[in-house]
């Protein structure tokens, strides 16, 4: 059975592959809500596995601060916000296509830095 922070880790790995496809097919809306998602659930599955709320962006945002100054990597706060601005974009639909596909890079940063601590 897959607990519930392995299966944060796994829909995290998911999304980031249909943001990848999303923004591959030009549908921006899809490719932002996707790279957020993927940011999301990834600190979900860091919160889940050492008992941290994670039920909201505040708690999220809660998560993201404390792993920031745990690891003394600020840049773990700049790349969520960046994120944050893919779930803005999903409804308001305003970044460019160069701007989606350089802030899911950013993403993928974030992820790879955050898999380390889950």
């Amino acid at each position: 059975m897959v607990s519930q922070g392995e299966e944060h880790s796994n829909i995290s790995r998911d999304f980031l592959a249909k943001a990848e496809e999303a923004l591959a097919e030009n549908d921006l809306l899809q490719a932002s809500e996707k790279g957020w998602g993927a940011a999301a659930h990834m600190v979900k599955c860091i919160a889940e596995s050492r008992g941290w709320r994670h039920d909201g962006h505040r708690a999220l945002y809660s998560a993201v601060n404390v792993l920031a100054h745990e690891t003394g990597d600020p840049d773990i706060r700049v790349l969520f916000s960046v994120a944050s601005a893919l779930h803005s974009n999903f409804y308001e639909n305003w970044m460019p296509q160069e701007m989606v596909a350089d802030d899911l890079a950013q993403v993928r940063k974030l992820l790879e830095r955050l898999e380390s601590l889950s």
